[in-house]
């Protein structure tokens, strides 16, 4: 189990790229003594999008990489150029991939359409060149800004896998035999428990029927769902397959009680599997010992109000008529719900100036909020002009107001982000 390959949660770090700075710089020419301001804004930092990715199947490659990072913009310059925008960062990842923020758990997407992407982080904005500073009463500013920082953030993913059809059943019920006869799918097969450790993939076409996609889900064992055995990291694969078909080795000690075990561990793990639609099919027909109690078992199951089907994968007997049962059940059954619920990313607006004043443990002023922690990020620390407009905007905030009604003394240290001053 220490070399398994599949991994179906991935924790990653995304940085989209910092803006570029904005210039201070004038016109120049020979016949324009007066040359106004043209300093260029500096270029927007990109994006990061995770893409859903048609050749991956799994999250195997986010164990070897980790950190992925967005060009930032370039800086601007005289003449009015503006900087270059940081091209945009797509990470690839597999279709069925729910992507959470790392920190508050919030789902941020749930990506499972080919070439869906999703915005994870967002670029900075350039920093304004002093020829955007430019006003009637100040035809020659001398002020520029830094470029925003790109938002970075740690991510989880996880992966479920999409299809029709989940096989479900205990280790070495027959799944992967299976799926290796009614599809084009070569899963590892061998005679020992938890062959399988990764949900394998095959697509069925039977007659005139739509095709379906079935996957072989590795088998589960008595208490899964509180992380025992490979269980807990396959159960939730299940949930998105519209109809599950269930194999029972008909051969086992005792095949009812195995099947109420997997379906106890299915309705422990997400109440939702507990309803989902299920075909029942008692594997291994080939063998006396089936054929003996094959009555017995289709009789038991049937009375709870289960499908019943006997197949032999070894023999090929009652495959062709399974591949139909499944494709004319899967006809008649409606759109799953939906078990995960998608969230929006939460972007503060551009124009969302609300903000708090609280105390730091020393005793130092705090000033938070989302609009003022983009101006102090974004201020050129040198220009007198961008620190005595950075007095005027505290103030059309309010932030000087309710600095002085909490009681600010001359003196006091102020913070705001990662900048720290003297109150005057």
């Amino acid at each position: 189990m220490g070399e398994q390959r599949f991994l179906d949660e991935a924790r990653i770090y995304v940085q989209a790229g910092d803006g570029g700075n904005g210039v201070v710089a004038f016109r120049r020419e020979k016949y324009v003594p007066r040359g106004g301001p043209a300093g260029g804004n500096g270029g927007k930092g990109g994006d990061v999008y995770l893409q859903v990715d048609p050749q991956m199947n799994t999250l195997y490659k986010f164990h070897g990489r980790v950190h992925f990072r967005a060009e930032r913009g370039t800086h601007g310059s005289g003449m009015n150029q503006h900087g270059r925008q940081g091209d945009d960062l797509y990470v690839p990842v597999p279709a069925g991939t729910i992507v959470r923020d790392a920190d508050s758990g919030e789902v941020l997407g749930d990506l499972t359409e080919i070439g869906e992407s999703l915005l994870v982080a967002q670029g900075g904005r350039g920093g304004r060149g002093n020829a955007s500073f430019k006003t009637s009463t100040n035809q020659a500013p001398r002020i520029s800004e830094k470029g925003e920082a790109g938002q970075e953030r740690w991510l989880t993913l996880e992966l479920k896998v999409i299809a029709d059809v989940g096989l479900i059943g205990l280790p070495n019920a027959g799944k992967s035999t299976l799926l290796s006869v009614i599809s084009a799918a070569r899963p590892n097969i061998a005679d020992y428990p938890f062959t399988t450790i990764t949900p394998n993939l095959g697509v069925v076409q039977i007659g005139d029927a739509p095709p379906y996609v079935v996957a072989d889900i590795p088998g589960l064992i008595e208490g899964a769902h509180e992380g025992k055995g490979l269980g807990d990291q396959f159960l939730r694969h299940v949930e998105r397959c519209k109809l599950l078909v269930h194999l029972v080795d008909g051969s086992a000690d005792d095949p009812l009680e195995n099947f109420e075990a997997i379906n106890s561990e299915l309705a422990s793990f997400n109440r939702h599997l507990a309803s989902r639609p299920q075909l029942v099919v008692l594997t291994k027909a080939d063998l006396p010992t089936v054929q003996q109690q094959e009555g017995a078992l289709r009789d038991a199951l049937e009375a709870d109000g289960y499908a019943v089907m006997t197949i032999s994968a070894i023999t090929h007997e009652g495959l062709q008529p399974l591949q139909y049962r499944i494709a004319q059940m899967l006809a008649e059954l409606p759109a799953p719900e939906p078990v995960v619920e998608v969230t929006p990313i939460y972007r503060p607006l551009d124009d969302d100036k609300q903000f708090s004043v609280g105390r730091d443990t020393d005793g130092a002023w705090r000033v938070t909020g989302v609009e003022i922690e983009r101006i102090i990020q974004m201020i050129n620390w040198e220009q007198e002009e961008a620190i005595e407009r950075l007095q005027r905007q505290f103030r059309g905030l309010g932030i000087t107001q309710a600095l002085e009604r909490a009681g600010v003394d001359m003196g006091d240290t102020v913070r705001v982000g990662e900048a720290e001053f003297e109150w005057l």
